[in-house]
């Protein structure tokens, strides 16, 4: 599977287990309900799919640009790491703001997260590819004879 059917497949299962994760993380870090959490969750959703839209393409466009194919350990956890770093960015203020903490208890609270999340992303880009395929990004080259 390639092109935006990969991409549409791929955000689609993510996020919609990440909503369900999110959820009950922020209910359960704060004072409030799962519904209240559910909206932040939909929201933090929301706002990661576009970065992982705008990320993925950044990166796979680097990707395919590099002398070496494929996906090692290295390079997953180097995607992993960097898209969570911006997803923390963006996410803390609308935490903040949503569960009515300081930015800073937000911010652990995004962190615990962000942990569990950069595990998540690593084992789920696996899976991904090992159910799919590779993207052509990061495919072997075809040999030249």
């Amino acid at each position: 599977m390639q092109g935006i059917k990969r991409k549409v497949v791929y955000v689609s299962v993510f996020e919609a287990i990440a909503i369900v994760v999110c959820s009950l993380g922020f209910a359960a870090l704060s004072d409030r309900s799962l519904g209240h959490a559910s909206v932040l969750s939909v929201a933090t959703s929301m706002v990661a799919v576009l970065w992982n839209f705008f990320f993925t393409m950044m990166f796979e466009a680097w990707e395919a640009r590099q002398p070496v194919r494929g996906r090692s350990v290295a390079r997953r956890l180097a995607h992993a790491a960097i898209f969570e770093a911006g997803l923390i960015v963006l996410l803390v203020p609308l935490i903040a703001w949503w569960l009515e903490v300081s930015l800073l208890r937000a911010l652990v609270m995004d962190l615990g997260l962000a942990a569990f999340f950069l595990a998540y992303t690593f084992v789920f880009n696996w899976c991904f590819d090992r159910i799919f395929g590779l993207p052509a990004s990061a495919a072997p080259m075809p040999s030249r004879p």
